[in-house]
C-alpha cells in the first residue's frame, strides 16, 4: 500500500459529524490539502495577507467562513480554497471532516476538511486575503526539534518553527491550525508525537484532547 492510501485509509476512520450547534453561531471551514513530494506527504498552508481585520500575517489553512449558498461545510472550505490558493473544487480529493465542528478563538463554529491534491498544482494566492503559500512535510508536527508550547487564558497552545527550504522564509505555526496539523499528521502517519499533546483544561482544549486521545488510543 503507498502513503497516499495508508493516510487516506487512517483519515477515513475518523470522521467527524456535521454541526449540530444552533445556527446563530458563524460557521467556517478550512481546507487542509495534503499532497505527495519526493515520496513524503506534506501539507498546504498559507501566510494570511497584513491587510485583513482578523489574524492577519498569522499561518492558516485556506478557509473561510460560511456563505449561505453553501451546501454543507465541505462546499465552504472548497470555495473558500478556490477563492484563496486558486484550486478548483474539482481537483480536491475530499477524505473527511477531520473533527467534530470546534469554536475558534473568534467565535467561528470551525469545520476542518481533509483532502489530497496533486503535487503539481501550482498555488495563485488572491493578494487581498493570502500574501505567501507553502509546503511542510507531515512529519514536522509530530517531532519536538522545531516544536514549542505556550500559555493562553485556560490552555496550552502547540507551536512549530519552519524553514522554507525552497524561499529561506521562516514561518510560526501555532494555535487551532496546529492542533489540526498535529491530529492530521498522527492520523495519516499512523505515529505518536515526540512531545506531550495535552492542551490544559478549558471547553475548547477538553474537545481536542478527547479527539487526540481517542486517536491515540487507536494506533
Amino acid at each position: 500500500m503507498d502513503i497516499k492510501q495508508r493516510a487516506i485509509d487512517n483519515l477515513k476512520g475518523q470522521v467527524g459529524s456535521e454541526s449540530s450547534e444552533p445556527p446563530v453561531r458563524p460557521k467556517a471551514s478550512v481546507l487542509i490539502p495534503l499532497f505527495v513530494k519526493n515520496g513524503e506527504l506534506h501539507m498546504l498552508l498559507t501566510l494570511r495577507s497584513k491587510q485583513l481585520r482578523t489574524n492577519a500575517g498569522e499561518v492558516c489553512f485556506p478557509g473561510g467562513k460560511s456563505d449561505p449558498q453553501d451546501t454543507d461545510e465541505i462546499h465552504t472550505a472548497l470555495r473558500e480554497a478556490e477563492e484563496e490558493i486558486g484550486i478548483p473544487p474539482d481537483q480536491v480529493e475530499v477524505v473527511c471532516r477531520l473533527l467534530d465542528p470546534i469554536v475558534s478563538k473568534g467565535g467561528l463554529l470551525v469545520t476542518a476538511v481533509v483532502g489530497f491534491i496533486d503535487g503539481s498544482f501550482l498555488p495563485r494566492p488572491n493578494p487581498a486575503e493570502v500574501s505567501e503559500v507553502f509546503a511542510v512535510p507531515l512529519n514536522l508536527f509530530i517531532q519536538k526539534k522545531d516544536h514549542s508550547m505556550f500559555c493562553a487564558p485556560g490552555m496550552f497552545l502547540h507551536s512549530f518553527q519552519f524553514l522554507d527550504p525552497d524561499s529561506g522564509r521562516q514561518y510560526r505555526i501555532y494555535g487551532l491550525t496546529a492542533a489540526f496539523a498535529i491530529i492530521v499528521a498522527v492520523l495519516a502517519l499512523g505515529k505518536w508525537p515526540e512531545f506531550d499533546i495535552d492542551l490544559g483544561s478549558g471547553s475548547f482544549a477538553d474537545r481536542i484532547n478527547s479527539r487526540i486521545n481517542r486517536t491515540m488510543s487507536k494506533l
